[in-house]
């Protein structure tokens, strides 16, 4: 332990997750209940998969503490709505108070829950029987709230809510975790997303040799000609024609012939892309193992994984037409995390990876509308943009 380590505290927790919180309704008491009701089912979900898959379902660990922490957050955000402390909350559960006004600053999560916990992530029954003592207790509290139990009776609302917290408490000492791990590790999933300041990090290739690099700015035409009865997308810069002519390669047209505009996206806001690399002849080739593992033919292949499987969730919500930053679905970019997982840009925050995908698709519905444009990549500013190209 380092000199400059400072437990969590249970007021710490709440005054960071309730920054995350993105709705704009208020007081309003139901989306949190929902998003509670959710994760607690979430919670069985993943119990019932260890039961069911047993030994094949590796990811166990970390999706329990991933759901208990989802759990706690939705907790936090109810608590909040309600006008009482979480640190309150807590310390009833830990102590029995019944002061429901009371802050408790200094209290931590390693005082809620001593370690002094069986890590061994095994199947336990009690665990289970918690589990749904807990789904029991949630559904007691939406219960209140649709009957109006709630809405005027704070000390009921607080009473249902240390319950929770001390069902909370028991089912991750069964489960071998600590809530504070799942605390941290929900701290850190939604500063991915939404963090309070966004640092933009340095492209992958500063260091690398000059011949090497991508450039930090660039101009793209982008333009459809009519060869024949079929019409190809060209991709020109400096008047030098980049790539081969393209088309939507699908029995339905989409507009795929466009999907290269992703490509630059992912260069110019997260300074990657394995795809231009070998589209401008840039691979890394002075440092071998940097060479064959991040700019070879399967690094290529995952971004046009990425780049072709974000383009099917894309479809089903209008290419992201209206969506702001901070609104693309959160599974979603986690998923991609998981594609690129043990690749360099497996690093970049998953808010950066939105910033990407929407510059990327902003200009993908201009050209989809005028069929031709100038892409101005520009790596230094983090952005991609698209104006009219003269015919």
């Amino acid at each position: 332990m380092t000199d400059d380590f400072s437990p969590l505290t249970v007021a710490s927790y709440a005054a960071q997750a309730g920054s995350t919180d993105q709705r704009s309704d208020g007081n309003s008491m139901s989306f949190p209940l929902l998003g509670l009701f959710g994760e607690t089912g979430g919670l069985l979900s993943v119990a019932k998969k260890k039961q069911r898959d047993r030994n094949s379902y590796l990811g166990y660990s970390s999706a329990v503490v991933e759901e208990f922490g989802d759990v706690l957050w939705y907790l936090a955000a109810v608590a909040a709505r309600g006008d009482i402390r979480l640190s309150a909350i807590a310390a009833n559960a830990l102590e029995g108070s019944s002061d429901w006004g009371r802050e408790r600053p200094d209290l931590t999560f390693e005082q809620l829950q001593p370690d002094d916990l069986n890590h061994t992530v095994k199947r336990n029954p009690a665990f289970e029987t918690t589990l749904l003592q807990l789904a029991q207790d949630v559904g007691t509290l939406i219960e209140d709230h649709n009957a109006g139990n709630l809405s005027d009776n704070r000390d009921l609302l607080a009473r249902r809510l240390a319950t929770i917290m001390g069902r909370l408490l028991q089912s991750t000492k069964e489960a071998g975790v600590t809530l504070e791990a799942a605390a941290v590790k929900n701290l850190s999933k939604n500063f991915d997303r939404w963090p309070q300041e966004r640092a933009y990090p340095t492209p992958f290739d500063e260091a690398a040799d000059p011949n090497e690099r991508l450039p930090r700015f660039l101009k793209i035409e982008i333009f459809e000609r009519e060869i024949g009865e079929q019409r190809f997308v060209y991709q020109r810069c400096n008047d030098i024609f980049i790539g081969d002519r393209l088309t939507d390669n699908a029995a339905v047209a989409d507009n795929y012939r466009f999907h290269d505009v992703f490509h630059f996206a992912h260069m110019a806001v997260l300074g990657w892309s394995p795809v231009i690399r070998a589209l401008l002849h840039l691979k890394r080739k002075s440092t071998p193992k940097i060479d064959e593992a991040e700019d070879g033919a399967r690094a290529i292949l995952i971004e046009e994984g990425v780049t072709t499987w974000i383009f099917g969730q894309a479809k089903e919500l209008h290419f992201f037409d209206g969506l702001g930053p901070g609104k693309l679905p959160l599974d979603m970019l986690k998923h991609v995390r998981q594609f690129v997982a043990g690749y360099e840009v497996g690093e970049r925050p998953l808010w950066l990876w939105e910033e990407a995908i929407l510059q990327g698709y902003e200009a993908f519905r201009f050209l989809c509308k005028h069929r031709c444009g100038r892409l101005i990549v520009d790596m230094n500013n983090h952005s991609l943009k698209i104006e009219a190209l003269p015919k």
